[in-house]
Formats: structure tokens, sequence, C-alpha cells
């Protein structure tokens, strides 16, 4: 499998604050991949990293096999911000306007949509089951339907790899559950390899193909036991020193 991301011992610090010190992560082609961690870990960090917003104090971030530094393919990656909802929510426009904002790079901002165009916005809210609401304002939609809608809009531009911050954030469990089942058919159907940072490990290990822990300053990945032993012994996202806990036994194998 082609490797589409490779973290190679990389350290990052906000002023003289150390984050995260020489972590390894790499994902293939296809992969859908979970990222726990308490809160301050530096999750978000790690994605602004990968989009190039930063870059490491040391180590090296390759993309599709290019340093991140030189990287131009960016309509290659969607991202999916934290709370991307709350920022549109009051935004007059409707579903199908919001999913067009994507394609202005491949049309121009002052140009109106071709056919294609508009085509191209009809499947991407057809795959992600809101092509009846393309009409509908934004702010009208439920916080699921916006989500919704939202992912409609990185799909637009047929990005190769999808990185999600908190995707399921703000919404109820039914709609978290609907969320997850779209994006595994996504990666199943359409092979659309995922990065998701989530607080949810319960319902996200039922989807998800490989899980990271980021704690501590390091990443380690869990296997099924150890994410099973981390289940049974929290039914809620734990406490932050839980978790510490937990990572100490995870990383040196204590089970």
């Amino acid at each position: 499998m082609k490797k589409l991301i490779e973290v190679d011992n990389v350290s990052f610090k906000y002023d003289n604050e150390p984050i995260f010190e020489d972590i390894c992560l790499s994902v293939q082609e296809g992969d859908f991949v979970g990222i726990i961690g308490s809160n301050g870990t530096g999750k978000s960090t790690l994605l602004k990293l990968l989009l190039g917003e930063l870059f490491p104090v040391s180590g090296t971030i390759r993309l599709f096999e290019e340093d991140v530094r030189q990287f131009k393919g960016w309509s290659k990656i969607g991202y999916l911000p934290q709370n991307a909802i709350a920022k549109s929510v009051g935004f007059p426009a409707t579903a199908e306007e919001i999913v067009q904002t994507n394609l202005f790079s491949e049309i121009g901002l002052f140009s109106f949509l071709r056919k294609k165009h508009k085509e191209k916005v009809r499947k991407a809210l057809e795959l992600v089951g809101m092509e009846h609401c393309a009409k509908s304002l934004i702010g009208k939609l439920s916080g699921g339907q916006q989500q919704r809608v939202m992912l409609a809009k990185l799909l637009v531009a047929e990005p190769q790899i999808m990185l999600l911050d908190e995707p399921t954030s703000g919404v109820d469990a039914k709609t978290s559950q609907m969320l997850y089942e779209l994006l595994l058919k996504l990666n199943k159907e359409k092979g659309l390899t995922i990065v998701m940072i989530t607080h949810d490990i319960a319902k996200a290990f039922n989807y998800v193909a490989r899980t990271f822990c980021l704690e501590e300053g390091s990443i380690i990945e869990l296997n099924k036991k150890q994410i099973n032993y981390e289940l049974s012994h929290k039914h809620k996202h734990p406490a932050k020193s839980q978790i510490i806990f937990n990572f100490k036994e995870n990383r040196n194998g204590n089970f």
C-alpha cells in the first residue's frame, strides 16, 4: 500500500512548551485512522502540522511522498475543523451554496457554475444523503444535517484524504452513529483515506481500522487488546490522569 502520510521523528513546541517529541505515524492509502487522547495533548496541532499551517521543530512530514514544506497538491486533502458547523449556521446560504464554495479554485470566484459543476455539487450532496436539502438554508438544518453538508463540501473537490477534527462533536448519539456509518461507507466504497480526531473511542472503535493514542508527548498505535482494556475500564471518555495511567501501561506493554 502507498503511504500518503508519513510523520517521521517529529517534535513540536509552542514557545518553550514541548507538545510532542520524536513522534512517528504513517497512514496508508485506504486507511481509516482514529486519533484519541486527552485535551491539550496536541491532537489538533498534529492536524495543523499535516496541513502545513505549522512546521515541526525537528523531524519530517511527508504527504504523498513529498515534504510538507514543498507540498503543492492541497486539493488532494480535505479538512474539516472542529466546530465547523458553528461558523456556518448564521450564514444566509443554502446547502448547495455552501458546497459550491469549495469549487471556487476550479471555477473562479466570480464565475458562474457550469452544468458539470452543478452536477458535482449534486453528487456530493447525494453521497452524504442530503440532496433533498440542497435548497434549504444551512441554519435551518439539524446539527447532523449541517455536518453532512460540511462533509459534502469536502467531497465536491474529490480529495484523496480527509482530515477530520472531532466530526461528531455537538451532535446526539444517534446522529453520531449515522456520521460514523457514512464515513465508513466513504472509506470502503470510495477508497477515501480518513484521519479522524475523536474523543469517543467507544463508538469510533467500531468503525476505524487503526487507533492511535497521543499522550505525554508520544503517540502509540493501540491494538485490539489494548483498546478493549481501555473500554472495559471506562464507559465514558476518561479523566486525563486515568488516560495517562493507562497510556503508560499500553506503551510499556504491561497487559
